[in-house]
């Protein structure tokens, strides 16, 4: 499935269907459907976020269903990130499969350094020219302004410490910070294992603060795309 299709789902699930529906036990019967008992397990792994230890944190995330095929962007997020890209290197913070930083490659053949980063790195296809990287976002391996661009797609929404997350994206980027979240509302009863939900734009923009002078945040098909271009000097000697 892609996630033109799924955000199509998304708008039925979210948007149509009442919130009084949403959080009932009625909803948990009909997606138990689909997921079974996961659909419960999902909410009381949110319910206990503050105290989640990193072995529970991982465990959900290994047996959690891979919905998309290779990436969760929809095309016209790959083609904006695509285009977005500055520099010489790139790093795709969350790269799952790889596809992105494939993609990334094809509309960038001036770019010399790819490296995808995720705290699993097994899922990654062995590509031609990528290096990967096994490491959590809250503490990334790199020097401050290694990378002329970075990307992070679909992970913020994952992490309780998004804003010590999205320090360190800011941190190791030299010229550019491209961040792709999903617009949603949260819910008891949800297909996915989100932490943070930003149902507009500016929602996403708090997460944000203090926002730069130069950025851009639009709504791209149910997904929020940011980017920013870094104005700081890194030390780098």
């Amino acid at each position: 499935m892609n996630r033109e299709t799924t955000n199509r789902i998304r708008f039925i699930i979210e948007d149509v269907i009442p919130p009084i529906l949403r959080d009932s036990r009625f909803f948990r019967g009909f997606a138990s459907l689909a997921w079974g008992d996961h659909i419960a397990h999902l909410a009381r792994f949110r319910e206990r976020a503050p105290f989640l230890s990193a072995e529970e944190y991982e465990e959900l995330y290994r047996q959690h269903p891979r919905v998309h095929e290779g990436t969760d962007n929809s095309e016209a997020c790959i083609r904006k990130i695509v285009a977005e890209v500055r520099g010489t290197s790139v790093c795709d913070v969350g790269c799952g499969t790889g596809a992105l930083l494939n993609r990334i490659r094809s509309g960038n053949p001036g770019v010399g350094r790819l490296t995808g980063v995720d705290f699993a790195i097994a899922d990654a296809a062995a590509i031609d020219g990528v290096e990967y990287v096994a490491a959590m976002i809250e503490n990334l391996p790199f020097r401050d302004g290694e990378f002329d661009t970075v990307v992070c797609t679909h992970v913020i929404e994952h992490i309780l410490d998004y804003r010590r997350a999205i320090a360190e994206l800011r941190r190791i980027t030299r010229r550019r910070l491209v961040i792709v979240v999903p617009r949603e509302r949260e819910y008891r009863y949800t297909f996915n294992p989100h932490f943070n939900f930003f149902p507009y734009t500016h929602s996403f923009l708090r997460a944000m603060h203090p926002v730069p002078e130069h950025y851009e945040c639009i709504d791209i098909g149910r997904d929020i795309f940011y980017r920013e271009d870094i104005t700081h000097t890194h030390d780098r000697a």
